[in-house]
């Protein structure tokens, strides 16, 4: 049995992952950790838990000597010292922060405010989106687990990049998440009263997670591409919709898009092409692993506009990672993630 330990396990997306990796056939929890909580049971801090596991929040080091396989669950910044450990330590490590997702330093010394620590790791890993990197993420030992909003986004544009259908500047990424996507520290904007019964947008053309989104649509296109990123906060709790508008170089009809993407992603467990004239929704994703797309045309025929929805915690930080720590090991990608979403 594969021992997985969670460093960061009671911030949101690491207590999502403990909640995944309990119900993994293949996988035994091996020991977690929490600076903020060390010592404490798991099962006093999130009481859903309770009578299913006794687990206590040890050390880091503990962590990376008891397991197999290390995720790191922490803000940017602190997951490369983690890292060169678990590594150095022969260990597999999934990065679930922003740590390794870009390969150029000065950009995330601009949007991060710092520099590579561990700079020779970079060249090590591998960005852990498996409906592009699937045959590199076999052999890889240090994954970048893709940000929530990218993979909304990186999915929805890859067939129409791949195939140099679109042109590459004039992209609009318009995406709305539930707050849980803000992480369990408390903050004016995802306070009750602030986010209950509206909606609005935030970090407007300054979002951390444009640099990720252009990085990784430019390696897809083989081409530089820009886009206009605009991030929004609704007032539930989970799940990203965006809204993609990209303009086509010739003309397209919604068949051919259709069969375009149903051919793309035909052997992509996760990803679902929804029929033409359907709407992809984030109820029909909620507690799921799964990427619902939708495809439609404005009233003038002369540009894409592509809906792509996640559960931005399972498919957009702890299912995606889990799908990557399956395909490292050899299991089936689906291992663990066969979840569907709840009708209401």
């Amino acid at each position: 049995m594969i021992k997985a330990g969670i460093i960061g396990a009671t911030g949101y997306v690491g207590a999502e992952l403990l909640r995944l990796l309990l119900n993994h056939p293949l996988i035994e929890i091996g020991a977690i950790s929490s600076v903020s909580f060390e010592g404490q049971e798991i099962n006093k801090i999130y009481k859903n838990f309770l009578s299913k596991t006794d687990l206590i929040c040890e050390t880091m080091d503990d962590v990376i000597k008891k397991c197999d396989v290390i995720f790191t669950a922490l803000p940017h910044g602190l997951s490369e010292g983690i890292a060169k450990k678990a590594i150095d330590s022969n260990k597999i490590c999934i990065d679930m922060g922003a740590d390794f997702r870009l390969t150029d330093e000065e950009e995330y010394k601009l949007w991060y405010g710092k520099d590579f620590s561990e700079p020779e790791l970079h060249n090590q890993s591998v960005y852990g989106l498996p409906e592009l990197n699937k045959e590199k993420i076999k052999e890889a030992s240090l994954i970048a687990n893709p940000g929530c909003y990218p993979t909304s986004i990186e999915l929805g544009l890859m067939p129409l990049l791949k195939n140099s259908l679109i042109e590459l500047k004039g992209i609009i990424c318009d995406s709305k998440s539930g707050t849980t996507g803000a992480g369990r520290g408390l903050a004016l904007n995802t306070h009750f009263p602030e986010e209950n019964e509206t909606f609005a947008p935030y970090n407007i053309g300054g979002h951390r997670h444009t640099p990720e989104i252009e990085e990784m649509l430019s390696t897809i296109a083989q081409d530089k591409v820009t886009v206009t990123f605009t991030p929004h906060l609704l007032p539930i709790n989970r799940g990203i919709l965006s809204t993609i508008y990209c303009n086509p170089k010739e003309e397209v009809n919604l068949e051919f898009l259709h069969k375009l993407y149903t051919d793309f992603y035909k052997n992509k467990p996760f990803v679902e092409i929804l029929p033409i004239g359907e709407t992809a929704s984030i109820k029909n994703i909620r507690l799921s692993n799964n990427c619902h797309i939708s495809l439609h045309l404005n009233h003038r025929k002369d540009q894409i506009i592509i809906i792509s929805t996640i559960d931005n915690m399972i498919k957009g930080a702890a299912g995606q990672a889990i799908q990557n720590m399956n395909i490292i090991l050899g299991f089936d990608e689906t291992e663990g993630l066969n979840f569907i979403a709840p009708a209401f």
